[in-house]
């Protein structure tokens, strides 16, 4: 993997986070962490998001549900916002956080819905 992918990846990346995240986060990028971006731009952005087996809002819609089951609220604030950059609509996040609260637990869904109403205020 190679140049296509950082470039393909970049783009997602940019379509889906926004430009202000992603140029946070290459800002904030140091000789430490320039390979860890690499990798994610790459692999997460320029491969698995850039497949097409699924569009980007079920992408979405997949990613906000396991940052709940794993408690990645940091995340899941990113991630919601992305959702909506992608077009799932706000009653489409709350169904899939009411789904949440079934498979990952009442206390996970409580944050989700927590950092949600923070991001959607």
């Amino acid at each position: 993997m190679g140049d296509e992918e950082r470039e393909r990846g970049r783009a997602i990346r940019r379509a889906v986070l926004g430009d202000v995240h992603v140029d946070q986060a290459e800002a904030a990028e140091s000789p430490f962490t320039e390979d860890f971006q690499d990798l994610l731009t790459r692999y997460a952005w320029g491969e698995v998001w850039a497949r097409p087996g699924l569009d980007r809002r079920t992408r979405s819609c997949i990613t906000v549900a396991m940052l709940v089951a794993l408690g990645h609220s940091e995340e899941l604030r990113l991630h919601l916002r992305a959702a909506l950059n992608n077009g799932v609509a706000v009653d489409e996040l709350k169904e899939v956080l009411l789904q949440t609260a079934i498979y990952c637990g009442i206390p996970a869904a409580n944050t989700a819905f927590r950092v949600a109403a923070e991001v959607l205020a």
